[in-house]
């Protein structure tokens, strides 16, 4: 998967790679300006000759500034260009993952993060240099063997130091990572259950949980520090003793007279080049390490799971749902949620999804969504699989309505929406269809009213209403409402039987989890769930009198304490018909 995304910046990369080779050479300019310095024009004292040398040196180093400006600004590009490419995979990746509940830390951004770093770093540069310290060394060669020795000698054991940073700071780097992780997930808990936190007084015990955490990422990081300090002192030191073993021996060739003063300084000096690359690279190599892993994990990650596939486009569902005997067990748990579930609903059809608690009605309709694929059957609409089905497609003939009715950040109609771009008309037809329009208007901006962070903060049943409107906006073909009633008053959940009712006129198949008998009433069907198995599934009034025969007089007025005696007490009928 990253390698499909690195391949969009090789040219990026060959360009630096080939800009690289120039400027490595033009930084001989100031080696070979100073050796004819001494050798020519302190000799000759000739002024022309020196003139003719400086503007030589100048034009270089500006065709220099140049390239470097424009190798720059490759990486640059090429950092930006990748985390473009895998930013929205990862984003996906985290979704899928929160809505798979098996954890919420934006691990893949950040690690898009620390790849970009090291692409638009020091890093990078260094190794791009790196190839041609070879080039250098040569060179010296071409002054005098003995210095030529001595500098490969130098750049060797640099190599030998980098080899042994690598070895010395890679599993603490990684622990680092791993531990910084959980310490991060315990912030982002607290965060996600503040109210509650503060509410149970629990802040010291976050505290100290994410202190625990952190202990582990300061004692991996201080053992990454001291070793990489260790290595990082020992290269400075290796530098400077090579340095003066160069002019030691520069000086003695000076003295036989084997070698001028000139070759003897810039000698020096192309070492230093040769054997800078190196030294940035064990200074920066925690950077790459963690770019390594980051890439790794992207790899990994990304890979597990793609992109929608460009497939055909299928044709707008009439509704026709068919489950064929489909078994659920989340990732890692060998317990199975739901059991060879099978039933057929046609197009027009409501269903209602009754049964005890933690019987896998939240998990079936998740199933329905296409959200969570089954581990053995199929769910088909309109006779395709809907897994196979693209996601953004799908969307837009489903409607859906979870147990806890989340807003997005926005105003009204941007949750209406669905955060795209869309008409106002559209916008309030929705609204209409799941009788929120008055109740909308009813607030400080009507439908430009902003939620979320900076706005107002709704009750649980404007929530649930809004949610609504946004699980029938467009043109739903099947429409599914988890518990959609739990946070209405009287006056929501007539509004939400009305837009039942229009839903079946309108011929859109319909699923409805709940043990109200009010809801229960307007469905064709009932299903129960029992342990993750369909205990019973039929007509509506065959299935009520079976499981729960008190259900079926819901001509009573909802709000009366019979009623709510019998809406309360349904459950229970519901578990005992089961058995």
């Amino acid at each position: 998967m990253m390698q499909s995304f690195l391949r969009h910046c090789r040219r990026h990369f060959a360009f630096a790679a080939v800009f690289s080779l120039i400027i490595n050479l033009l930084q001989l300019t100031v080696p070979l300006y100073m050796l004819q310095v001494f050798d020519r024009v302190l000799t000759s004292r000739s002024h022309e000759t020196l003139a003719a040398l400086s503007i030589g040196a100048v034009a270089a180093l500006l065709v220099f500034l140049l390239l470097d400006l424009l190798r720059a600004r490759l990486l640059l590009a090429a950092g930006v260009s990748v985390e473009g490419l895998t930013a929205p995979a990862a984003l996906r990746r985290i979704l899928d993952r929160v809505a798979l509940q098996r954890g919420a830390a934006a691990g893949e951004l950040k690690d898009v993060a620390t790849l970009r770093g090291f692409l638009t770093g020091p890093g990078i540069v260094a190794l791009f240099d790196a190839p041609w310290a070879p080039l250098y060394l040569a060179v010296i060669f071409l002054f005098h063997t003995q210095l030529g020795l001595i500098a490969t000698s130098g750049a060797c054991a640099l190599l030998l130091l980098a080899y042994c940073n690598e070895k010395l700071t890679r599993g603490p780097i990684r622990e680092t990572q791993a531990a910084a992780r959980l310490a991060a997930n315990e912030i982002d808990s607290g965060a996600r259950n503040a109210e509650l936190v503060g509410v149970l007084g629990l802040t010291r015990y976050i505290q100290q949980r994410w202190q625990q955490r952190n202990e582990a990422v300061v004692d991996a990081n201080v053992r990454t520090t001291q070793r990489g300090s260790l290595i990082a002192s020992l290269s400075k030191f290796m530098r400077l003793l090579v340095q003066v073993a160069m002019l030691a021996g520069g000086a003695m060739l000076v003295i036989d007279e084997q070698a001028s003063a000139g070759v003897m300084m810039t000698a020096t000096l192309i070492l230093a080049r040769a054997l800078a690359p190196a030294e940035t690279a064990i200074g920066t190599w925690r950077a790459f390490i963690e770019a390594r892993e980051a890439y790794r994990r992207l790899d990994a990650s990304l890979g597990a799971k793609g992109e929608d596939a460009a497939a055909t486009r299928l044709p707008t569902p009439l509704g026709r749902l068919q489950v064929e005997r489909a078994s659920y067990a989340p990732q890692g748990v060998d317990t199975l949620l739901l059991k060879s579930v099978s039933f057929v609903l046609e197009p027009g059809e409501a269903l209602g999804l009754i049964g005890p608690s933690g019987s896998g009605k939240s998990t079936l309709a998740r199933v329905l969504t296409g959200w969570l694929q089954p581990n053995a059957g199929v769910v088909r609409l309109d006779g395709a699989d809907i897994a196979t089905w693209p996601r953004e497609d799908l969307g837009q003939h489903l409607g859906y309505l979870p147990q806890e009715a989340q807003l997005f950040d926005g105003t009204v109609a941007e949750n209406i929406a669905r955060l795209g771009e869309t008409t106002s008309e559209a916008i309030i037809e929705a609204a209409k269809r799941a009788h929120a329009h008055e109740m909308i208007l009813q607030l400080p901006d009507g439908y430009d009213t902003r939620l979320g962070a900076g706005g107002i903060a709704l009750s649980g049943g404007q929530r649930q209403r809004i949610a609504l409107a946004r699980a029938l906006f467009g043109d739903p073909r099947l429409v599914i409402l988890d518990e959609p009633n739990t946070a209405l008053d009287a006056a929501g959940e007539h509004a939400l039987l009305e837009a039942m009712q229009e839903l079946k006129r309108a011929g859109v198949t319909l699923i409805v989890v709940s043990h109200r008998p009010s809801l229960l009433a307007q469905v064709d069907k009932l299903l129960v769930l029992s342990g993750g198995q369909v205990a019973s599934f039929g007509a509506r009034a065959e299935i009520m009198r079976r499981v729960a025969p008190v259900a079926q007089a819901s001509s009573i007025d909802e709000g009366s304490p019979v009623a709510e005696s019998r809406a309360h007490s349904f459950p229970q009928l519901v578990a005992g018909g089961a058995r």
